[in-house]
């Protein structure tokens, strides 16, 4: 017989039917993590730096761009000429002297109470290992951690850097492209002449000094 035709129930049928009550839903918790945390800590960090540079710098660009996108019959041409004469000299000194004198007191700070407070008395309760329903509250893993530390830490940095130095870079570029076109020609020519004179007549002298009295 299908469902077609079975025949449907009456108002007496419907009186006669039961339900029951389903229970309360509950959320059961897998992880119950707690973290009490309380740090003291001292940081201190005197930086001292020197920095002396003479530079010389040149950088002639020249560049020259041509090109043909989805043109028939078309013709690209590029040229870069460039000539370029540079001469440098740097006389002189370049010196950094970086002194730095540092006294730290990173003395004992006074206990600090646990952050948990009272919490703390309840949180571990004993677990009845023969009761089914014990073992399983409060979750699968129990986590507790009570974690002070004291640090003190001190970093003193002393640095110096002394620097001479001759940059020349001429940069001489042509391009020139046919994309995605028949019968097209592309031409890049690109000439360079460069002379180039870097002298440098100094000294470059860095001095770095650097006395710290650290009690921790």
């Amino acid at each position: 017989m299908s469902d077609a035709n079975l025949p449907p129930l009456s108002a007496d049928d419907l009186a006669a039917e039961g339900g029951t009550a389903l229970p309360d839903k509950e959320v059961y918790s897998l992880l119950d993590l707690n973290v009490d945390l309380d740090l003291g800590l001292d940081l201190a960090a005197p930086i001292d730096l020197a920095v002396a540079a003479n530079a010389n710098v040149a950088a002639p660009i020249d560049a020259a761009v041509g090109a043909n996108v989805l043109s028939d019959g078309s013709t690209a041409q590029a040229l870069a000429d460039q000539g370029a004469a540079i001469q440098q000299g740097i006389t002189g000194e370049a010196v950094a002297n970086s002194s730095q004198d540092s006294a730290i007191d990173q003395g004992e700070r006074p206990a600090t109470p646990p952050a948990g407070g009272q919490a703390d008395a309840v949180r571990s309760a004993p677990v009845d290992p023969t009761d089914p329903a014990a073992a399983l509250e409060g979750g699968l893993l129990n986590v507790d951690v009570d974690l002070a530390a004291d640090l003190d830490l001190a970093a003193p940095i002393n640095g110096a850097v002394a620097a001479n130095a001759n940059v020349a870079a001429p940069i001489d570029a042509a391009v020139a492209a046919n994309i995605g076109s028949d019968g097209s020609a592309a031409t890049a020519v690109a000439q360079q002449d460069a002379i180039i004179q870097q002298t440098i007549d100094g000294t470059a002298e860095a001095n770095a000094e650097q006395r710290s009295g650290i009690d921790q």
